[in-house]
């Protein structure tokens, strides 16, 4: 994540939209990708694209440890959560999968370095206060990372990234669900080449 900087994450209502999205993300330097648990769809995606060569594909919003170890066993190589759940981070410790669960304030913060997690979800990070509410976070616990997501677009994709404690910034932006129905990969191709051209430039600058 912290090479590429960007992880798309996407919404997939019919299955045979999950090969053809993922090719125009890799071909365009995306390779981390993640695919929520919001649609029937989801699991089979996960299962489709986890024998993509070029990718590396987790499972978003995972709400419970149920969710998680159906992700898993569909092939899902890292988890994503929007909150901070103590049942699912244990599940996804006993299985030996990475899990990145959300936090919003300080509190949670406080919690999740706590339990001795390294790695958090910032969500959402545009209406928490964006990238200065950001800066204050990540002056809390030092080590900590974040993947801040929601929000966020190509106008301010190079703030966030700025910033040394982000690793990589989420979103559906780059591959929105209607660009997926109406096909459009060309356009979602465009989008991940912008946005990872733009990660490199900010991880050069820092």
């Amino acid at each position: 994540m912290e090479c590429i900087g960007i992880v798309p994450v996407l919404v997939i209502d019919r299955v045979e939209d999950a090969r053809p999205v993922a090719d125009a993300l890799a071909g365009a330097g995306c390779r981390v990708l993640e695919i929520t648990l919001r649609t029937e769809a989801a699991l089979d995606a996960i299962a489709v694209l986890a024998e993509h060569p070029s990718l590396t594909v987790g499972a978003g919003t995972v709400l419970s440890a149920e969710q998680a170890s159906e992700a898993c066993a569909a092939g899902a190589a890292f988890l994503v959560a929007p909150g901070f759940d103590k049942a699912t981070v244990e599940f996804a410790r006993s299985a030996a999968v990475p899990i990145v669960p959300g936090i919003a304030t300080a509190s949670e913060l406080q919690a999740a370095w706590n339990f001795g997690l390294e790695f958090v979800k910032v969500f959402p990070a545009s209406t928490i206060g964006g990238p200065a509410a950001l800066r204050m976070l990540a002056s809390i616990c030092a080590g900590m990372r974040f993947m801040p997501t929601g929000g966020i677009g190509i106008d301010d994709l190079a703030d966030y990234l700025a910033i040394p404690a982000v690793l990589a910034c989420g979103g559906t932006w780059l591959a929105s669900a209607s660009a997926i129905a109406e096909r459009d990969f060309d356009g979602i191709a465009s989008r991940a080449a912008t946005a990872v051209a733009i990660a490199r430039q900010a991880r050069n600058s820092r």
